[in-house]
């Protein structure tokens, strides 16, 4: 059979519930004059009664959206194609009673209007109509206050379809207007969130008990909370969490961002601030309400002494926090990133209440919300989630997001070339890794491009290889076993020794080898010309740190930056400051409410639910890895304070020394790897006679060898040239 083109219905079947198509296609579907039909739709169905078209003709098909299901209440999307399998008829007897919802236009209607008056409207404008449950039906065509009738239940139970006579009940179990019913069809679509059930849990208790319980805090004689706030980075998923709870409350979601409400008259903002509150009291009147203030620091910042415009605004936004009283059935949600830019008498009880921190996502939470995202995505076996987690340390949703979208990307560029099967694969990834970046990190102060570096691109100095293994590898790769020992990670360690035994390519490979964030800094890079800026600077970066722990923060040259409290001379120097900050820092007293992430957990060696072996490491994982490891260069190090040397701080001491001879026969094998070296070259004898010479002399000892062999060829490729030349002129 052909394809069947949707066409517009006619004007005089509208509100008739016809479907028009061709005779020949309603003899093949056995169908006969007015039998109910189901319709496929993209995104939706529609019930109806078949009717042959007037001009007789075949392969079109217009219906009447007359019952359908409330995702198609938007209408049909333009030049539609249907396919005859996609028709199908329903088998529709008599109903015995019916339960609905009743949809009308304005909210004066609902008030005003008896439910009797109503209830004999409803079943005069349903009778000889086919219905559905979950169906919504139009009701628009009989041009009263009366728009849409929801379908909740049918009566015979057996059936899932009927047709409405005059000797079928009617009941009606709510009234509600078009725009409430609209709000809470928008909240149906919003998507999945992965990682974050608990955080949901939490703010789905705080709104259900004033929400839909007001009456039990009355009878304790307490009031009801007037307001949550969300505090979290950007793009960790708060709005989505709003919206996602205030669906399954089901309460009605009233947005307000901040152009929306700033003006450019003065008190302008103000009215459109009351008229926001008035809009949502108005909505509550229908059922429960929920303010959203998405970016409150943007619209209520903290008040200055001047006459800002923003001053009256935070005033305003007080004032009718204040007057709100037990009978207005709306709750106030605000969001922010920077909870320290609000006006503090915002953040007091009686206004907004509780502040709910929502962290960066740890490594099981990055688990989640990856298997979420890739559930409708073609993705191969291959693709472990648990090791995709482990890579993306730092990642928010929106991060993660992002990478799933470049990923598909990837392989859709794949299949267009046509290299195989359109498929999500793990090499997909990677390339989308290389693109993707946490955005946490995104103009940080330490943020360097770290190209792989593994351990057998380090000739030698195999002792100091196993200790920083032991000191950053082996507490990720094995959180079990120090956990049964006993033992817990280095808070840091300190890497010292002559210039050029290649302490920083050292932690480098440690980064690498350990799958972890790595942030480094110099002393140029906090140096600033104004009091506490340097401090500031410090501070902040363990902040950044903290949040994609686990990290390295990698502080080169250490004897520069911080140095020791004793040799300087003036005891509030810039040194002096950036010591203490370190020192806070280091023992944890730098860290702040807003940067937890996640729930607390706690690892038990035994014990507790089953979980997979996969889960079970990854728990380990989160719990031993939530901290930052600090790793400190230097080759001085009778320079650094003693405060700093002792442990609980820089736990491990290093000594990278010079190479020895096998070390030194190491580099040169590793420098001289990619170079076509000639065969009566003695790497061993070289290595006997670059004594002292140190891992950064002897690449460059190799670097100058090859560049005089190119000279050298150069030479000789012009003398040739030369020579030839010479014999064409003679």
């Amino acid at each position: 059979m052909q394809s069947l083109r949707v066409l517009s219905v006619d004007t005089s079947d509208r509100g008739s519930q016809r479907c028009r198509l061709g005779p020949g296609l309603m003899s093949a579907l056995g169908l006969r004059l007015g039998s109910p039909l189901l319709v496929s739709l993209p995104g939706g169905s529609c019930l109806c009664t078949s009717w042959p078209r007037p001009d007789l003709a075949e392969g079109f098909l217009q219906m009447d959206l007359k019952c359908f299901t409330p995702s198609l209440i938007s209408g049909l999307p333009a030049h539609l194609s249907l396919d005859p399998v996609q028709l199908s008829s329903v088998r529709c007897s008599k109903l015995k009673g019916v339960k609905v919802t009743v949809v009308v236009q304005s909210l004066d209607f609902k008030k005003h209007t008896s439910s009797g008056h109503v209830h004999e409207l409803v079943k005069d404008m349903l009778r000889g109509v086919y219905v559905h449950t979950g169906y919504v039906i139009n009701l628009e065509a009989f041009n009263t206050d009366i728009r849409y009738v929801a379908i909740d239940s049918i009566r015979p139970d057996s059936t899932s379809a009927g047709l409405i006579t005059s000797k079928t009940g009617l009941e009606i179990a709510e009234i509600q207007t078009v725009l409430h019913y609209r709000s809470l069809l928008q909240d149906r679509h919003t998507p999945p969130l992965g990682g974050l059930e608990e955080v949901i849990a939490s703010l789905r208790e705080m709104l259900q008990l004033p929400l839909l319980y007001p009456n039990t805090l009355t009878s304790l004689g307490v009031s009801c909370p007037r307001g949550v706030l969300l505090v979290g980075p950007p793009g960790v998923g708060k709005t989505l969490l709003v919206r996602r709870v205030v669906m399954d409350v089901g309460a009605s979601l009233v947005v307000v961002r901040g152009p929306e409400v700033v003006g450019s008259r003065p008190g302008e903002s103000e009215e459109t601030l009351r008229g926001v509150f008035e809009h949502a009291r108005a909505t509550a009147e229908e059922g429960p309400c929920v303010l959203f203030l998405d970016e409150l620091d943007s619209l209520f910042p903290r008040r200055t002494g001047s006459s800002a415009p923003e001053n009256r605004l935070v005033a305003q936004l007080l004032t009718l926090m204040d007057g709100m009283s037990r009978s207005d059935r709306f709750l106030i949600v605000g969001a922010t990133n920077r909870p320290d830019s609000l006006d503090p008498a915002l953040r007091r009880p009686g206004r907004f209440d509780r502040e709910m921190v929502i962290g960066a996502p740890t490594l099981l939470q990055r688990k989640a919300i990856l298997s979420v995202l890739c559930e409708r995505m073609p993705v191969s076996p291959t693709v472990n989630m648990a090791e995709l987690a482990q890579i993306t340390t730092g990642y928010v949703g929106a991060d993660l997001s992002a990478l799933c979208r470049e990923a598909a990307m990837h392989a859709l560029r794949e299949n267009v070339k046509g290299s195989g099967q359109q498929v999500v694969d793990m090499k997909h990834f990677q390339e989308a890794l290389k693109l993707v970046g946490p955005s946490c990190l995104r103009g940080s102060l330490g943020r360097t491009e770290l190209s792989p570096v593994l351990w057998e691109h380090i000739g030698g100095l195999e002792e100091v290889k196993t200790k920083l293994m032991q000191s950053i590898e082996w507490p990720m790769r094995y959180p079990e076993a120090f956990v049964r020992l006993g033992l817990r990670r280095p808070r840091g360690v300190l890497l010292y020794g002559p210039p050029g035994c290649a302490k920083t390519t050292l932690v480098k490979a440690a980064a690498t080898s350990s799958h972890c964030a790595f942030l480094s800094v110099s002393g140029a890079d906090l140096c600033s010309p104004y009091v506490g800026d340097s401090e500031k600077a410090l501070a902040q970066l363990f902040r950044q740190a903290r949040a994609c722990a686990p990290c390295i923060l990698f502080l080169d040259e250490i004897d520069s930056l911080i140095g020791s409290r004793s040799s300087v001379e003036a005891p509030n120097s810039v040194q002096t400051r950036l010591l203490s900050v370190l020192l806070n820092e280091m023992d944890g007293i730098g860290l702040k409410t807003v940067e937890r992430r996640g729930a607390e957990r706690i690892l038990q060696a035994v014990g507790g639910v089953e979980q997979s072996h996969v889960e079970e490491e990854l728990g380990r994982q989160e719990v031993c890895n939530k901290d930052v490891m600090v790793v400190a260069a230097t080759n001085r190090p009778n320079s650094i304070d003693s405060a700093l040397l002792r442990p609980g701080r820089l736990d491990h001491i290093i000594y990278v020394p010079p190479p020895d001879l096998q070390a030194r026969l190491a580099i040169l094998k590793v420098c001289s790897k990619s170079m076509p070296v000639g065969s009566h070259v003695c790497l061993e004898e070289l290595a006997a006679r670059t004594k002292l010479y140190s891992g950064a002399d002897l690449e460059n000892l190799c670097k100058e060898a090859a560049l005089l062999a190119f000279v050298c060829l150069l030479l000789r490729s012009t003398q040739r040239l030369q020579g030839t030349l010479k014999q064409q002129v003679f």
